[in-house]
């Protein structure tokens, strides 16, 4: 059983406004025994989308959590961690590799994820990054720069929902099926899916050098909440994970509320049953345990 929930955000995230201490007494209902707060900080966000800017004072974001821990030390298992918003654009890689050393060198984090949200300088949460891309060459410029990611950060811990970007695929978008070839696979019916096929070369290399550097991958359940068949990333990937040795997994649900902690975590553990999968991860002091499912 997952009991376990290593991807959660709050009001420290510009996207969220949860309280600490209501996140933690929604898993505590739920019957969770740990929780890892990881909230947003994506350093030199891109300006246009002020006053976002998913950056926390993390002097302030520590002695909070810290006072969380000791007030839910007897019941809940509360872990501290991060997503660093990870930038593979020349004008700002730099910069963003050097902020990210000195912030996980001083700081106690249990847990770091890594996760790829802005691309040439856009956030494709909204359409203007689409206006340029069609839905499969947007898909594969992602996960390029992941690819880039792996080799020029080497802080973190996991990478996050690693095919997260086909939920903002406009809806109106030609179907990402072998560029425009009849497809077979199930994966193809429509812009919010993404053939595996299409970019298996590409995720398998990303997938080896985080294996080769002792560093893993989620399964972040929010896909289910946004109405898609999958979790994040998908299963294929998640098959050609295990086949290429990938042990390090954890789970989160990806919240921003608190009724969202711990979301479909019966389907995931379902789902990484059939796939083989005997065991998931939490960190505790950037260390990784493994717990049985």
């Amino acid at each position: 059983m997952i009991t376990a929930d290593y991807h959660t955000h709050t009001g420290f995230s510009d996207d969220s406004d949860a309280a600490p201490a209501a996140m933690a007494e929604r898993a505590i209902a739920l019957g969770l025994k740990s929780l890892c707060i990881t909230d947003h900080m994506d350093y030199l966000f891109p300006a246009q989308y002020a006053p976002i800017t998913f950056v926390f004072d993390p002097d302030v974001y520590f002695a909070e959590l810290l006072r969380l821990k000791e007030t839910y030390k007897d019941r809940l298992e509360i872990r501290i961690g991060i997503e660093l918003g990870l930038r593979n654009e020349a004008d700002v890689r730099a910069s963003c590799v050097d902020y990210y050393k000195k912030l996980a060198a001083g700081y106690p984090f249990d847990f770091l994820i890594g996760s790829t949200h802005v691309l040439e300088g856009l956030d494709p949460y909204y359409p203007e990054y689409w206006e340029t891309h069609g839905a499969r060459e947007g898909m594969r410029s992602y996960f390029e720069a992941i690819w880039e990611n792996v080799d020029a950060y080497d802080m973190f811990d996991v990478y996050g929902h690693l095919d997260y970007l086909v939920r903002y695929v406009p809806q109106d978008m030609p179907k990402m099926n072998h560029g425009g070839k009849k497809s077979n696979e199930k994966n193809a019916q429509n812009t919010r899916d993404y053939c595996f096929s299409d970019y298996a070369e590409l995720l398998e290399a990303i997938l080896k050098k985080l294996i080769s550097s002792g560093r893993g991958i989620e399964v972040n359940t929010s896909g289910y909440k946004y109405g898609l068949p999958f979790a994040h990333p998908r299963a294929e990937v998640l098959k050609l994970y295990r086949k290429l040795g990938g042990e390090i997994l954890t789970v989160g649900s990806d919240a921003h509320t608190p009724e969202h902690i711990a979301y479909d975590f019966a389907r995931a553990q379902e789902l990484l049953f059939s796939l083989g999968f005997r065991y998931y991860t939490v960190y505790r002091g950037r260390k990784a345990v493994f717990l049985p499912l």
